[in-house]
């Protein structure tokens, strides 16, 4: 792990859950990253931990994308989405994680 060290149950909430999509699947196989749905207030270096911690895994480089939320109508009632953060996390060359469950 890094040299700062966090509380595991800390690490434990920043990641929410991964995202797939068209695009987190294309970046996934071109540059060897997984994308990541994480707490607004998360910072890089505990993405890092987080990760390495859940998954068991070397993580490279985490770059993170705040994502503001829609504004949505119902009727003439505004309203808006929460606010997300992504985070795009590099694994270590030969490192890979597979959401697929039973193998």
């Amino acid at each position: 792990m890094s040299a700062i060290h966090f509380s595991e149950e800390r690490l434990l909430q920043v990641i929410e859950a991964p995202v797939v999509s068209e695009k987190s699947t294309f970046v996934a196989d071109k540059n060897e990253q997984v994308v990541f749905r994480v707490a607004v207030d998360a910072t890089k270096p505990e993405i890092k931990a987080a990760v390495e911690l859940v998954f068991k895994v070397k993580v490279d480089n985490v770059q993170t994308l705040n994502v503001k939320g829609k504004v949505k109508r119902s009727g003439r009632f505004m309203g808006r989405r929460k606010a997300t953060k992504k985070a795009f996390v590099s694994l270590a060359p030969g490192q890979e994680i597979n959401f697929v469950a039973g193998e």
